[in-house]
């Protein structure tokens, strides 16, 4: 049991929470603007719409999600914005949650580990928030824009640190 990995384990399960929360705001957009490729009308302007002639299932599918949600008729651009709030949560959690599970692994004072981990999660809802709510520069995409780069740059040093410490002390 001295193997177990908690810390890591509860910040991987609650950033798989928010991607799981960012991947439905896409889809519950997409399916609001019937947007299924691209984020606006323009990407998809050369594409075959397959809901003018629509087999059984893709009817099924259509008329089930039409019930679900408010359609729109215009785009605002939120489509774009949620679909880049995910993209950027995926770009950088992966990695970062991979400092917070080695520094624990190499038993390193669990306070960095809560730190970084609590940090990351802070930054991540502040960023995807920000990115969501308005076009362009946010107080909420900042704070998330610096505490992701903080657990970058605490993440990547302590590893580092740790890993030159362990070759030195076993060769």
């Amino acid at each position: 049991m001295a193997n177990l990995i908690p810390i890591s384990t509860l910040f991987i399960g609650l950033h798989g929470l928010i991607a799981l929360a960012l991947s439905s705001l896409v889809v519950m957009e997409r399916t609001r603007t019937r947007l299924w490729h691209g984020e606006t009308q323009a990407d998809i302007s050369n594409q075959p719409d397959y809901l003018e002639k629509p087999g059984k299932w893709a009817t099924f599918v259509e008329d089930y999600a039409q019930k679900l949600v408010i359609a729109k008729t215009s785009d605002d651009g939120l489509l774009q914005r949620k679909v880049r709030a995910y993209g950027n949560f995926i770009e950088f959690v992966p990695l970062a949650l991979l400092f917070i599970l080695a520094l624990e692994l190499m038993q390193v004072s669990s306070w960095v580990v809560w730190l970084l981990g609590i940090t990351l999660t802070i930054a991540r809802i502040a960023h995807a928030w920000g990115v969501i709510k308005t076009y362009g520069p946010s107080p909420g995409r900042a704070v998330g824009f610096f505490l992701t780069c903080f657990v970058y740059v605490v993440g990547t040093g302590t590893c580092i640190y740790e890993a030159v410490l362990a070759l030195l002390k076993h060769g």
